[in-house]
């Protein structure tokens, strides 16, 4: 019996594939790098930033000074406008590129991307826009992985595995968070657990956190102290938090949205030049508020250390909302992850200052309310709670909250999926796709409607996963009185209506294949 034993595990040595070995090492290589260029992005945006705070501290002292400031801001608008024409790929946070190209719906190269994203992500983050750093540093390191692999001349597979692990890279450097980072690419980017992507992306993510940890030290980046744990007793109110956070974050999501239709009535700015917009309105809230500028990690850092009242949280609060929405909106190479973050820390405090003086629970309880809010933010405008509670862990350097983390988490991840709600990065991606397809169609285009009947292949299936015809464009779906915008996750029922666009000679070709795909089985059983 052993000697059958050991004769077994002999010849399993010897079929020994070492596949997931050969892509631990690239994921490796992948992270090295990532970590090299996101730590020196992150870097250069830290001291850009102090310098700007630095320049309006000063103003104060030189006035006069101040009537340069816009000619200055025109310039950089100007110059970021420019690298943004040569590739509007750069655009925004870079995370929608990213779960594009891992889809195939995008094909972008590497390093116009690389490089442009890298220069105009400091110029634009550094003068102290409310824009985070950890979209463009994601894209970064999805820029380094495929360039690696397109070096090593792999497979569209493996690049596409070495894409994902550069992103999860990007978002360790960025964070110092190896963990969520792997999962942020698992769970909102690439959608699948697959081996040979999580082990990759797990290995990049280390050796890019590495790399960081040497630029900036061990400190967690949002290292706040707090005393006590919180009481279970108070549990009820971790549920009021989270359907605030819940309700608020899937505003966040419908005013994102709408923010390319705002933008669009400036018919006499140029999209690529709209960067001007919050370049200039960034000077009075610089001279001001010169402590507020950035991305947050400031203010959420500065609420650990004093807290103001109700009406000055709420001031505050308003300030980076609308702002960070102007700073996004005009699609400046710039991420809403930290906003987000500190957005979600304020409502905590503002809520937590509330219960306070309804002695409702004690002050002291006041900071948990802040770290549980940022990951229930999170959880409910990006829908990856996952990703939030460890995110949130790995940042504060406290593994006590992990409970209320994930008791906020759900709860603002169940609101806004019950208010219809899709994660912010796929809506944006959907955005971008469809923009896409119109342009790829001819300037007359048809709609088509289509029903899902009871027994069809379409019938309980995702969106995602229905293979639709090329040069045609889910755009709704009539169910019984109103009509659903579709997302990669919306569940197709009997009795829905699907309305589709296609170019007008088109039409006939793509109803063809639709009824294909959605005719009604025949052997359905009586």
């Amino acid at each position: 019996m052993y000697f059958l034993e050991e004769v077994y595990y002999l010849q399993r040595l010897k079929q020994f594939d070492n596949t997931r070995l050969k892509f631990i090492l690239k994921g490796l290589l992948v992270g090295l790098l990532s970590g090299v260029v996101v730590s020196m992005f992150r870097w250069l945006i830290e001291i850009s930033l102090q310098q700007s705070i630095q320049l309006f501290q000063w103003l104060h002292f030189q006035p006069v000074w101040l009537l340069a400031l816009p000619v200055i801001s025109i310039a950089l608008a100007w110059l970021i406008g420019m690298l943004v024409k040569g590739e509007p790929n750069i655009m925004g946070s870079g995370i929608p590129q990213v779960e594009g190209q891992l889809a195939g719906d995008l094909t972008i190269p590497w390093w116009p991307v690389l490089w442009r994203k890298f220069v105009t992500g400091v110029l634009g983050i550094g003068p102290g826009l409310f824009l985070g750093r950890e979209g463009p540093s994601i894209q970064l390191g999805a820029a380094v992985g495929q360039g690696v692999a397109t070096r090593l001349g792999r497979s569209d597979s493996e690049k596409r595995i070495l894409l994902a692990s550069g992103a999860a890279a990007g978002l360790s450097a960025a964070f110092n968070a190896p963990i969520a980072g792997t999962l942020f690419v698992l769970e909102e980017i690439y959608h699948n657990f697959s081996p040979l992507v999580w082990m990759t992306s797990l290995a990049s993510a280390i050796a890019a956190d590495f790399i960081s940890l040497n630029f900036f030290g061990l400190t967690p980046v949002l290292h706040i102290h707090y005393a006590y744990s919180f009481p279970l007793a108070l549990y009820w109110q971790l549920i009021i938090l989270g359907i605030v956070l819940g309700l608020a974050g899937f505003f966040y999501q419908r005013v994102l949205l709408a923010l390319p239709k705002w933008y669009s009535k400036l018919k006499w700015l140029p999209r690529y030049f709209q960067g001007v917009i919050p370049l200039l309105l960034v000077i009075p809230i610089g001279y001001f508020w010169p402590h507020a500028l950035g991305g947050g990690n400031l203010v959420i850092l500065g609420l650990a250390i004093k807290l103001p009242s109700f009406w000055p949280l709420l001031a505050l609060f308003l300030l980076r909302f609308i702002f960070s929405m102007i700073s996004y909106g005009s699609g400046l190479p710039g991420g809403i992850f930290l906003p987000i973050l500190t957005l979600g820390a304020l409502i905590g405090a503002l809520l937590g200052t509330l219960f306070t003086q309804w002695q409702w629970m004690p002050q002291i309880y006041i900071m948990n309310f802040v770290i549980f809010a940022m990951a229930g933010y999170f959880a409910g405008i990006g829908k990856a709670p996952f990703t939030a509670i460890l995110l949130i862990t790995e940042m504060v350097g406290d593994l006590r909250h992990l409970m209320p983390l994930a008791l906020v988490s759900l709860v603002a991840y169940i609101v806004v999926d019950v208010l219809g709600g899709a994660p912010i990065y796929e809506s944006l991606l959907s955005r971008l796709n469809f923009g896409n397809t119109l342009a790829r169609m001819s300037g007359k285009n048809d709609r088509l409607e289509m029903p899902v009947f009871a027994g069809s292949p379409l019938e309980d299936k995702q969106v995602r996963d229905v293979k639709w015809p090329q040069e045609s464009l889910l755009i709704a779906i009539r169910r019984q009185n109103r009509e659903v915008i579709p997302h990669g996750d919306t569940l197709l029922r009997a009795g829905d209506t699907l309305i589709v666009l296609t170019a007008h000679e088109r039409r006939g070709i793509v109803r063809r294949k639709l009824m294909q795909v959605a005719a009604k089985r025949k052997n359905l059983q009586t």
